[in-house]
């Protein structure tokens, strides 16, 4: 298995100038095949905190983005977002689902990258210690070790991506799938099939959930809410926000990613 260990920042550095609009086109495409599966299994309300993030920059003419978080009895947090300047290689988006705390289902990460080359990550993001609950671990991660080392063994295309900070590569699973590859038409289909498995299986683990008690439910909340902001504040690849918009509105973005200016509660659950 090859093997990268670059920062986007690296990658997209060394990388020629090319227009990616096209492949940005068809994972916007993806994300939106994703998102729509799971907006019509959940009750959602779109944070007004981030209508603003509606359309920023001067895309397409240059560099620009979107993101928009959702809010529901069931979601903590939900951010469909890019950012990017697709005429000039770079394009990132994300679609992350946080359940409320009436579940211990895994979140939902999912990430697409072009810089030229295509990268994704896709994650069942763990809510508790995955080496002391062996039972949590057997439920959510042991169902996909084949397919996750089928896909290592199969597309030599992958490359995988091993990140030089040491707090993301902790931030990942043993089943999380995160590669480089030719942005290829071809490509693109296997990383369609790996995400509308992914996202059917994880709103199944939904619908046949076990409701954690009310009164466990505020430290599963805190928690969760930690994870996300480390994960939005710690990630290298802020920098090429800073690049693109500045500190400042890069600063807002982030907030944005795990809910620092939120105006809808968050939520406990459906009869909280």
């Amino acid at each position: 298995m090859k093997e990268t260990l670059q920062n986007v920042e690296d990658m997209v550095d060394q990388s020629p100038i090319v227009d990616v609009t096209e492949a940005f086109q068809r994972w916007q495409e993806l994300l939106g095949e994703l998102t729509a599966k799971i907006e019509a299994r959940f009750e959602l309300r779109r944070d007004p905190s981030t209508e603003a993030l509606e359309s920023y920059g001067s895309y397409p003419e240059g560099a620009g983005g979107r993101l928009a978080a959702f809010s529901g009895p069931e979601i903590d947090w939900m951010v469909h977002s890019w950012i990017g300047n697709p005429k000039a290689s770079f394009v990132n988006l994300h679609l992350t689902v946080w359940l409320g705390p009436h579940i211990r289902v895994p979140h939902l990460g999912i990430a697409l990258l072009l810089w030229p080359e295509g990268w994704f990550y896709a994650d069942a993001i763990p809510r508790g210690d995955l080496i002391g609950d062996g039972d949590y671990y057997d439920r959510y991660y042991t169902p996909n070790e084949a397919d996750w080392l089928e896909h290592r063994e199969k597309h030599e295309d992958f490359v995988w991506f091993t990140s030089p900070t040491a707090f993301i590569r902790a931030s990942l699973s043993p089943t999380a799938y995160c590669y480089s590859f030719p942005a290829s038409q071809a490509n693109i289909e296997v990383v369609r099939d790996v995400l509308h498995r992914r996202v059917d299986q994880w709103l199944a683990w939904v619908d046949e959930a076990e409701p954690v008690p009310f009164e466990e439910r505020a430290a599963l909340s805190e928690r969760d809410l930690a994870v996300r902001r480390n994960i939005a504040e710690r990630d290298p690849a802020n920098v090429m926000g800073v690049k693109l918009f500045g500190q400042e509105t890069t600063d807002m973005l982030v907030r944005s990613l795990w809910g620092g200016d939120r105006v809808l509660p968050r939520p406990s659950g459906p009869g909280e």
